[in-house]
């Protein structure tokens, strides 16, 4: 007989986003992506953070201030390292799994490399005129916009 508790394929893809985040050495925002093909195969994976090849003490963490004094210019969001991870593999039809609805920048990101469906968790941001945008992106290209609702509060891994 087969064991009734495992984790459905969402929560499995939604947990591998989350785990990537915590990567992310942002102290305010941990965000992970994971995308995946038509056959639940993992296709890539990625975290926010700085550019490779650049030490991560270089660069200001902050939030607040003169704009190149702040992370913003420098950080690649979990969605665009996803995205470029894959590193040429076809995205088409793929869907991407992310903690926080992503951003302007992410959905055209998302809108060109083909993938179809964007699962989230959180939409904290949905008043900004970036999310606005994002969803009108994705609602002009036929990207479909699914609020994960888990099954469960919490994944936990032991290491033993």
């Amino acid at each position: 007989m087969k064991r009734n508790d495992y984790i459905s394929w969402d929560d499995y893809f939604m947990g591998i986003s989350l785990l990537s985040g915590m990567r992310s050495k942002d102290p305010s925002t941990q965000v992970g992506a994971c995308i995946v093909d038509k056959n639940n195969r993992i296709v890539s994976i990625g975290y926010n953070g700085f550019i490779n090849g650049c030490s991560d003490e270089d660069f200001p963490w902050t939030r607040d201030g003169e704009f190149l004094e702040t992370k913003y210019p420098y950080v690649v969001h979990a969605e665009q390292n996803a995205i470029l991870n894959a590193r040429g593999k076809s995205l088409e039809g793929c869907s991407i799994y992310v903690n926080l609805f992503p951003c302007h920048d992410c959905a055209r990101n998302i809108i060109q490399s083909g993938i179809k469906k964007v699962y989230y968790l959180v939409d904290k941001y949905a008043d900004t005129d970036s999310i606005k945008a994002s969803k009108y992106m994705f609602n002009k290209a036929n990207v479909e916009l699914i609020q994960l609702k888990p099954s469960m509060d919490k994944i936990e891994i032991e290491f033993k």
